[in-house]
């Protein structure tokens, strides 16, 4: 048995998040350890059949100021920070009736929660900064050594099997461990306090959220889980979250090997180019490769997407990640599984679907919430890029005809979805689609060239389907007009495009002597990385 163990007699719990509270409490008190506690905490497991010692009877003060003060006092704080191998402490307590407590159970007040209510008022958010809980925390966490910090619900379980094994008591191994992560707690609540107060601009009333870039940039997110490696063997990885439940880094798994650092990248970017698609209105799917897309469409189905997307590359699809904007369903999962296939990402899967996928026992399959991320952060050497990101989608109604002959309704609706997937291909960006059966689909991609005739030349490379009658985006202007050349001369017969380069008339005319039609955004979409 440890020789560092210390054993728990008493213990305040005071959690917002009641999540595994009763069996934990009841764990502690098979241990006869004394269960103290606060407001709806002790409420909570009093109704559960435990007896609670009330806050205000260990204090002898009751709570007051619609609960902002009942447990900042000397005999909570004293019966927490007194070093119990301490003379002079453990007179000093003794001397002021104050009672050792040497466990604290506390998780704070879901501050961004609030925050980001729609249409929330100041006070509201005001009131939900908690300042007992984070002091407890604090309290406990520096006096380790004596006291177990615990602020991690899913930290129960395994607290209830050690004091199990040792008759009540922790190691100290396990006190150092809460500590560590309690002070990580405190300072991201802090962080979030700090953020969400900054960006409003006054203090009454609803609270108005300004959108200027943050004075700090506070990134304090706890770790998911270690990777096997990053990008390539020799580097360590691990993935983090910010805590919003969101997002792919906060995907359920929901089979498959373990991902890797080029999965998660290759997820990230193929849900943000599925999300560009409404999935009430039409079925998309995307295939990734090193973050580009090789494949995209949209469709009735997600089959139909699917077959669609595969049909532009299906060289490169092989041993991709797929985005898919809808619930998979087992039709679409026969197909799809017949596919060397890394990871998919998509919001729901049907019964059908995972009973298809089981047999893959190597496929990822990851279910993800969708999570808004208003910003891009990019690390550089001595500090970070910070940039909104790119949401802005244009219409129909944006579009500037600067060409004689004006796109067809087919045309049209083939550049407005080719400049959605150009946006997320990586820069000089040239991409060909086309528009048949009601759906857009991609037939030839050229992504990542250091030249623009470079990427017009590699996409019709690459292209498999025919790219006559087809449509061509660039996510940048056309510098000069061979660019526009090479995509006529590939059969593009309309182009959409940012304009605004100093030789548009000449890229114009270029058109014109062809017969494209071509259309200017105002907008470019660079994506360096």
């Amino acid at each position: 048995m440890p020789t560092d163990l210390k054993p728990i007699r008493r213990a305040l719990l005071s959690v917002t998040d009641k999540t595994g509270l009763i069996d934990f409490a009841r764990a502690l008190v098979s241990h006869n350890i004394e269960l103290v506690s606060t407001g709806g905490t002790s409420k909570a497991l009093r109704e559960a059949g435990l007896t609670v010692r009330d806050i205000s009877d260990l204090t002898g003060f009751p709570e007051m100021l619609d609960g902002r003060v009942k447990t900042l006092h000397p005999k909570v704080h004293g019966g927490i920070l007194h070093i119990r191998d301490n003379a002079e402490h453990v007179a000093a307590v003794n001397a002021h009736a104050i009672e050792p407590i040497d466990m604290v159970v506390v998780n704070l007040y879901a501050f961004e929660k609030t925050a980001s209510k729609p249409g929330v008022a100041f006070h509201e958010i005001v009131e939900n900064i908690d300042i007992g809980g984070p002091s407890m925390v604090r309290s406990a966490a520096k006096n380790f050594a004596d006291v177990a910090i615990v602020t991690a619900t899913s930290d129960y379980p395994l607290l209830a099997e050690e004091l199990a094994a040792n008759s009540g008591s922790l190691t100290h191994a396990t006190r150092w461990r809460l500590a560590k992560q309690a002070f990580a707690t405190t300072a991201a609540y802090d962080a979030g306090i700090a953020s969400a107060l900054e960006s409003i601009a006054e203090p009454s009333g609803p609270a108005v959220f300004v959108e200027s870039l943050p004075q700090t940039i506070r990134v304090i997110d706890p770790l998911v889980s270690t990777l096997r490696y990053g990008e390539n063997p020799h580097q360590k990885a691990a993935l983090y979250t910010d805590g919003s439940g969101k997002g792919v880094a906060s995907a359920l798994q929901l089979q498959g090997k373990e991902l890797s650092y080029n999965n998660i990248v290759d997820l990230d970017a193929c849900w943000e180019l599925v999300s560009e698609f409404d999935s009430t209105s039409d079925a998309a799917v995307v295939i990734i490769k090193h973050t580009n897309p090789c494949g995209a469409s949209t469709g009735a189905t997600v089959l139909e997407a699917y077959r669609r997307a595969l049909e532009a590359d299906p060289v490169s699809a092989f041993g991709g990640v797929l985005g898919i904007n809808r619930e998979v369903d087992g039709e679409a999962a026969e197909e799809i599984a017949k596919l060397f296939v890394e990871a998919i990402v998509a919001p729901s899967y049907t019964p059908e679907a995972l009973a298809r996928f089981a047999s893959k026992k190597n496929l990822r399959l990851l279910q993800i919430t969708p999570a808004d991320t208003p910003r891009v952060l990019k690390q550089v050497s001595g500090g970070l890029l910070v940039q909104d990101a790119d949401r802005l989608r244009i219409a129909e109604a944006d579009l500037k005809i600067v060409t004689e002959r004006q796109p067809t309704p087919e045309e049209l609706r083939a550049l407005l979805f080719a400049w959605r997937i150009c946006k997320h291909v990586k820069s000089n960006a040239i991409v060909y689609a086309r528009f048949s059966q009601g759906h857009g689909q991609t037939v030839g991609i050229g992504a990542g060239q250091m030249s623009r005739v470079d990427a017009a030349r590699f996409g019709a490379m690459k292209a498999i389907l025919s790219l006559t009658g087809s449509v061509a985006a660039s996510d940048a202007f056309f510098p000069f007009a061979d660019g526009l050349e090479t995509v006529a001369e590939a059969g593009a017969t309309a182009v959409i495009q940012p304009g605004g380069s100093v030789r548009d008339a000449e890229v114009i005319e270029a058109a014109n002597k062809r017969g494209i039609a071509m259309a200017f955004t105002g907008i470019r979409h660079f994506r360096h990385g």
